[in-house]
């Protein structure tokens, strides 16, 4: 998709359509009135005959207003200012867009005029018009016989007063590069488990190091994962005839190649049947998303090197399928972990702790500054915090509060929940340091305890998105969750080395 900037007396705007705002109480944004006023008040006639009332999240289409060259004009309720969210104003967005994309558009003009109410929100509001146009606009199509038939709509322009402009593209660059993380990170959670294998994320991670020139990329095999004592992810992985694989990316954009690096693990299960402990039939299709953590901290990672963002980063993915045989590990198995802990596996479905835990060991050789780790981890999480926050867990207060401002910014919220020690000895083992599940109780809280066992020499995060991964029904798909909320993060850092 071709998104730009325009500016000009919206009135003028050559497009198929134009968006405009109407807030409620049918109050006119700026544009809605030039338009009102060209149209010899074609937009105050409807919103007075109780036709369109601004209510939030309401549309209305309009179709040749004298006076306009537009065919069509569309009218968006954004509500009371106080209603207005970023979360509201995505929805918004994604409905025009889809509303729009079933007719003969090519080109689509939104002039919002600062939706969020709030002018200095020019950057937010046009990157996030950007962000929700390409997620409305997503089709996956990879693995059916025939393409998804091609859209009419081809150009998004974003109209704004010329002074804005220059701010204005900034944000439309990096709205772009979110984007096409995000959508990175869904191709990828919706590519089938027979095709999107740890060797096909291997694969995928070595491409993005021949697209930039500022990315490296180490791919350790399952030799070289046994010979480090990465006893936990071999765990996992050796029950399935397609072997585990550790994938390094590095990324370079400080100028000092030396200078401590950031770092994401994501957990890379690319098909979890439960292993021994076999999860239920119904719903199994689904555990081809529990890569969702890999596909976002991939996605990340992409939009970073796009953005050319002035900071170090590394990406690790422990990539594995966990499946039954022979082979596979058992309940009451003991392993020995890279850092040289054991653990007691009492379900052999708890395998992303497994998995994660060795990763976790490994990026600290890196010296990063903070270690942030995504998974598709528990169910609980899903009890807890249902289908719309991602689950926070840190040892570093600090690092935590960043992440949940940058899931604010970026309409992609998270909640913090507990990490305190008494939660510790629900992890207790008789036969080895830990055991890898702690019971019903706090199940979402019991793994991270679980994981900050490899992660107390390093500022660290623990983001669990069982709930938010992906949709399931009619919409069943990956979301790109939390793609938004690691580069919004990672872009505030960026501000401030610049600064």
């Amino acid at each position: 998709m071709d998104f730009e900037i325009v500016n000009g007396s919206i009135e003028s705007v050559e497009a198929d359509c134009i968006v405009i705002a109407i807030a409620a109480d049918g109050e006119l944004s700026d544009s809605a009135k030039a338009i009102d006023k060209a149209s010899s008040g074609a937009i105050s006639d409807v919103v007075a005959s109780g036709d369109f009332s601004g209510k939030q999240g309401s549309l209305l289409l309009l179709r040749s207003l004298p006076g306009i060259n537009t065919k069509r004009i569309l009218l968006a309720g954004v509500g009371a200012q106080s209603e207005r969210t970023i979360i509201k104003q995505q929805q918004l967005i994604k409905s025009a867009v889809d509303t729009i994309k079933t007719l003969g558009v090519k080109t689509l003009c939104f002039a919002l005029d600062r939706i969020s109410g709030n002018s200095d929100d020019i950057y937010r509001d046009t990157r996030t018009l950007v962000e929700a146009s390409s997620a409305a606009l997503y089709q996956y199509d990879t693995t059916k016989s025939k393409s998804a038939p091609a859209l009419t709509l081809e150009h998004i322009h974003i109209h704004l007063p010329e002074e804005d402009t220059e701010f204005g593209e900034g944000a439309l660059l990096d709205g772009v590069a979110i984007a096409n993380g995000v959508s990175t990170a869904r191709e990828l959670g919706n590519l089938p488990g027979n095709i999107c294998t740890p060797l096909y994320l291997a694969e995928h991670a070595q491409n993005l190091a021949e697209e930039f020139d500022s990315v490296s990329c180490d791919i350790l095999d399952e030799k070289q994962i046994e010979e480090l004592g990465m006893g936990a992810l071999l765990s996992v992985g050796k029950g399935s005839v397609i072997p585990p694989r550790l994938i390094v990316l590095k990324y370079q954009g400080a100028e000092d190649a030396n200078e401590a690096p950031y770092a994401l693990v994501g957990k890379g299960i690319t098909f979890d049947t439960g292993g021994i402990s076999l999860k239920p039939g119904p719903e199994m299709d689904e555990m081809k998303f529990d890569m969702c953590g890999a596909a976002s901290v991939l996605g990340a990672f992409e939009s970073v090197a796009e953005m050319n963002l002035p900071l170090n980063l590394i990406t690790i993915v422990a990539a594995a399928e966990n499946m039954p045989s022979g082979e596979a590990s058992k309940p009451g198995d003991v392993v020995t972990t890279m850092s040289g802990q054991t653990v007691e596996i009492l379900n052999t479905d708890a395998e992303g702790r497994l998995v994660l835990c060795d990763a976790l060991t490994y990026v600290q050789q890196f010296n990063p500054q903070a270690v942030i780790d995504v998974a598709t981890l528990t169910g609980a999480c899903i009890i807890a915090l249902g289908h719309q926050a991602t689950g926070v867990l840190a040892n570093d207060n600090e690092l935590a509060a960043k992440l949940l401002d940058a899931g604010e910014f970026a309409g992609d919220r998270g909640w913090q929940l507990p990490l305190w020690d008494e939660y510790q000895s629900q992890l207790d083992s008789n036969f080895a340091d830990m055991a890898n599940i702690g019971g019903r109780p706090a199940g979402t809280i019991t793994a991270a305890c679980f994981l900050s066992r490899f992660t107390k020499e390093v500022s660290w995060a623990h983001l669990d998105i069982a709930g938010v991964a992906w949709s399931s029904g009619k919409a069943k798909g990956a979301t790109g969750r939390c793609v938004p909320m690691l580069t919004q993060y990672l872009l505030d850092i960026a501000e401030q080395i610049e600064a």
